[in-house]
């Protein structure tokens, strides 16, 4: 499995190394709450770096992009050796630490500094449980190309090709606004909620409770993300 189409100029297709750059954009291009991350972090290069990077480098087998007319407009990157990402993060943290408090000292906006006074007394409280060993994804598109068919389609693609590398169970963090219902929403593609927490670092820009979710979904029966609804099956064993 290498492509599959979607809409008549629409492609997904697994990562290559041309990509890379189009993808670092992306990612900065939505990294505050679906939009450009600029106001709250300056610094693209180091934000794509920490984010994408490691796929990208070092697992690229697991990345996946939506190509329409010859541009890359969404992606999944995924990861299956937490141990190697770990050692990965560990290998480049004193030049990002360098880059980061260079900047800080130097030319950083106060924006950005209160971003990393987050990331340093708040962020690392503010992650929901993770499963050990376990693959994960990562899913980002552009605003104009988030419609529910062609993200299921694009899911899908990188769920089965998970399966050809001999996954059985995947994990993902994902934003949202809502409550209750995301849990819901969740459960109707088949991804059960295993942990969710308050996110702070963007409260100050909206009144909106932001909440990040960790979601796990079973490979060993289907890729399909309609199926049954997790949550009417989790209050039938509660009753």
């Amino acid at each position: 499995m290498s492509e599959a189409a979607t809409e008549s100029n629409a492609v997904i297709r697994l990562y290559q190394p041309g990509d890379r750059e189009q993808i670092r954009t992306i990612c900065c291009e939505t990294g505050f709450l679906g939009k450009a991350v600029d106001p709250v972090f300056e610094d693209r290069e180091l934000f794509a770096d920490f984010l994408t990077s490691y796929y990208t480098d070092q697992e690229p087998e697991c990345a996946v992009v939506l190509e329409v007319d010859g541009k890359i407009m969404g992606y999944i990157l995924g990861a299956r050796n937490p141990e190697k990402q770990a050692a990965f993060d560990r290998q480049m943290m004193p030049e990002r630490l360098w880059k980061v408090l260079k900047g800080y000292a130097w030319h950083y906006r106060q924006p950005t500094r209160d971003y990393i006074h987050w990331l340093l007394w708040r962020g690392w409280r503010e992650v929901p449980e993770t499963p050990e060993d376990m693959a994960h994804m990562h899913i980002n598109l552009l605003p104009e190309h988030k419609n529910v068919q062609q993200t299921k389609e694009m899911i899908e693609f990188f769920l089965r090709q998970l399966v050809e590398l001999g996954e059985k169970a995947v994990y993902g963090q994902i934003v949202t606004f809502t409550g209750k219902r995301g849990v819901r929403m969740f459960a109707r593609y088949g991804f059960e909620v295993i942990d969710s927490v308050e996110v702070t670092k963007f409260k100050k820009y909206t009144d909106r409770q932001i909440n990040l979710f960790t979601v796990v979904r079973d490979l060993s029966e289907s890729t399909g993300l309609y199926g049954e609804d997790l949550w009417d099956n989790k209050k039938e064993q509660e009753a």
